[in-house]
């Protein structure tokens, strides 16, 4: 499945989306000052006729303009805008969750497209086609080059937390003492080792990906930073947006590594489940034995 960032900017909302224009009618401001209206005429005339008859015209009113196809384009408009401003607002959220080192990586790769926008965009107008798939791959580069960096962000603080030789040693001291413990906590400590085991191989999983992560985002900016310097000399978009369809599908794959980062730490809450379900399957036996012992 492919970044947010690939898809570049939010989509219209489709014509088969399930939008309730009766509720999108209703809620109109207008239509609250005309209701508040009637209710307004209707206690200044004592007579309960006005809402009656404004009851009526709402009833025609929302059968009516939820029907009407440009008041459906205008509500897919505003679903559109706040889809949009969501998006906007998540992808500013990402950003500020980035490291200092990453953000600087952002910033100079955002001034490397604006620099190709800015050499492409005295092209002739027959261009202009190529010049809007171009720029909307480049806005898609960047959402998943962001996205790169938040991966590398999130993988080193993790690292910087983690110790695998003080991990190792846990292992070795819990099966030095394997032997000569009770039975069940012998249960108990075979399954800790057995996380740790699984920690250690998922520090290392995790260091190999990060440096194919940190190598894709090195390659997004060498291929950028190539279109930028082709960008002054060259006249024919197709060729750049060719060499950033290639670019797409390169971090397309990357993304996939990343999910697996993904559901490595995911993989963490079963083992888990495992050991508290045996603690308190043991907490429970004890807590029979005792029963008995006091019956």
């Amino acid at each position: 499945m492919p970044f947010d960032g690939l898809q570049g900017p939010p989509s219209p909302a489709p014509e088969h989306e399930d939008i309730n224009f009766v509720r999108e009618a209703f809620h109109l401001q207008y239509n609250w000052i005309a209701m508040a209206g009637v209710c307004l005429f209707s206690v200044v005339s004592g007579s309960l006729l006005p809402i009656i008859l404004g009851a009526g015209l709402e009833l025609m009113y929302l059968a009516v303009v939820s029907q009407n196809a440009q008041f459906q384009r205008l509500v897919r408009s505003w679903k559109f805008g706040e889809a949009q401003r969501e998006r906007q607002v998540q992808f500013a959220e990402m950003l500020n969750s980035l490291s200092p080192e990453a953000k600087t990586r952002y910033a100079k790769l955002a001034q490397v497209c604006a620099s190709v926008r800015g050499n492409f965009s005295q092209l002739s107008s027959t261009s202009k086609m190529f010049l809007e798939q171009m720029d909307s791959r480049l806005d898609g580069l960047l959402h998943a080059y962001a996205r790169l960096l938040l991966a590398i962000t999130q993988q080193q603080q993790y690292l910087k937390g983690t110790d695998p030789n003080e991990i190792k040693r846990e292992i070795a001291s819990l099966q030095r003492d394997l032997d000569s413990d009770p039975p069940k906590v012998q249960d108990i400590n075979k399954k800790r080792i057995e996380i740790l085991n699984k920690r250690v191989e998922k520090y290392k999983k995790i260091c190999e990906n990060q440096e194919v992560v940190n190598a894709q985002c090195s390659a997004v900016e060498d291929v950028l930073h190539l279109v930028r310097d082709q960008s002054v000399t060259m006249r024919d978009p197709q060729q750049v947006t060719d060499q950033l369809d290639n670019l797409v599908r390169d971090v397309e794959q990357t993304e996939q590594t990343v999910q697996q980062v993904e559901a490595i730490f995911g993989s963490i809450s079963p083992d888990l489940d495992g050991l508290i379900s045996m603690d308190e399957s043991s907490s429970t036996s004890d807590t029979s034995r005792r029963t008995r012992m006091t019956n």
